[in-house]
């Protein structure tokens, strides 16, 4: 049944969806065009928030950088690539491999959301190699894992409220993660995705003669030749004794931070992931050229994060994003305000896909309404993260490190992304609402 409802979206979105700089490109002129005729602002005010917020987000999305830059580089560890070509060989058929690889990048993301991807997409590319199997949901399906990545240990909302000294600790104090990570709302329903989302990748299988399938020669990992360590400063760059030293000196420090009551946030899941890939890959030279390939798979992002700072504050400072927020506010009592927040905070990723700008944009709103309602804080600034990260699977905003690595393009996954984005949308909206 799902492989009938996904074939039309999947050639809707072929034909129609643009590549994802175009799309943001489109979105910026569709804010533009709608805080003239709503928010009744003219072309020179706008022109001016866009331009003056075009380079808001540096040091936020400095961070981002690192979650994903720090989750490539543990992600191509050899320790990691080889458990990954270990699971891969244990696969024998079509249907095992997709829903292998939507449990590895869902458990992944929810661990680090940039480890997330690219080791969904690395493994989606180890099972090609392998298996005879639809390349396009092979991959749609590793993407679709990212899906959980902010209701785990690197959700930005979550992590920031945790964080002592965040913009809204005068209204909510700062929120432990026991009460919003490791809630029982939230582990229900990152254990429903988990049950769910490969099932539901399985479902939409193309028949034999709609599957796109790859060869696996072009798949063939490229064998990195390392020169001879012939001068001393070589033979430092390759020196094992570097990356074990600094490798265990930042594991050491956590362990302290930790016994010391540290909090989990964004800086101490960087600084673990960047130390456990400084550790594994043992050499500088192999860390650095892990780096380099981090890189080069996030060229995109690092284009397109100003064109969304740029529209995120043509959002905030005409009053578009408030207005937007608060007509749901007024729909919402205590009891469906989570309900609402989540529909909210997804449409309004679409425009600003970053977590963090979007906490940013949308907690002055709604922890206020829910501090006046009587509704659970904790759940609410869930909701929010729950629903920045639902519509993501509609924004190939962050599908640019996964497409490089796969070699494809958004059109060839995303109406797979969209049957997920109607059926999750039911099942995080429920769990929210009554669970």
């Amino acid at each position: 049944m799902l492989t009938t409802a996904a074939k039309p979206f999947v050639k809707l979105v072929d034909r129609y969806l643009p590549d994802p700089f175009v799309l943001v490109l489109l979105l910026t002129l569709f804010v533009f065009l709608a805080a003239m005729l709503f928010q009744h602002q003219d072309p020179i005010t706008v022109i001016g928030y866009w331009g003056d917020g075009f380079w808001n987000l540096l040091t936020f999305a400095m961070q981002m950088m690192l979650v994903l830059v720090t989750g490539f580089m543990l992600a191509t560890t050899p320790l990691v690539q080889a458990g990954l070509d270990r699971l891969a060989n244990r696969v024998q058929t079509a249907g095992q491999a997709i829903v292998l690889v939507t449990l590895v990048a869902l458990i992944a993301s929810w661990l680090n959301w940039g480890f997330g991807l690219v080791v969904g997409a690395f493994f989606a590319k180890a099972l090609a190699r392998r298996i005879k199997v639809d390349y396009r949901l092979l991959v749609a399906s590793a993407y679709s894992g990212f899906v959980v990545w902010h209701g785990g240990l690197a959700g930005s909302v979550p992590l920031t409220i945790a964080t002592e000294g965040h913009f809204s600790e005068p209204l909510i104090g700062v929120v432990s993660t026991s009460q919003t990570i490791f809630s029982g709302f939230n582990l229900t329903l990152t254990l429903v995705l988990l049950v769910l989302i490969p099932l539901v990748n399985r479902l939409m299988m193309p028949k034999a003669e709609d599957s796109l399938l790859v060869d696996a020669k072009m798949l063939q990992q490229e064998t990195v030749e390392h020169p001879a360590a012939e001068r001393p400063a070589d033979k430092l760059e390759q020196s094992r004794w570097l990356g074990w030293l600094f490798g265990g000196l930042g594991l050491v420090y956590l362990l302290s931070y930790f016994y010391q009551q540290g909090s989990l946030n964004l800086n101490s899941v960087n600084f673990l992931f960047l130390f456990v890939a400084i550790l594994l890959h043992q050499s500088p030279r192999n860390l650095l050229n892990s780096l380099q390939e981090a890189i080069s798979g996030s060229a995109g992002i690092l284009l397109q994060f100003p064109f969304y700072a740029g529209m995120m504050a043509v959002m905030v400072e005409s009053g578009m994003a408030q207005s937007l927020s608060q007509f749901f506010v007024g729909l919402a009592s205590s009891e469906t305000l989570p309900f609402w927040s989540f529909i909210s905070a997804g449409i309004v990723n679409i425009f600003v896909p970053s977590g963090g700008g979007q906490w940013a944009v949308q907690a002055p709103i709604m922890l206020p309404a829910a501090l006046e309602l009587g509704a659970d804080i904790e759940r609410v600034a869930m909701a929010i993260a729950w629903g920045d990260a639902w519509t993501n699977l509609i924004q190939p905003f962050w599908a640019l490190p996964v497409l490089a690595i796969a070699g494809l393009k958004a059109k060839d996954i995303m109406g797979f992304c969209l049957v997920q984005l109607v059926i999750t949308g039911v099942i995080i909206s429920l769990v929210l609402s009554f669970v």
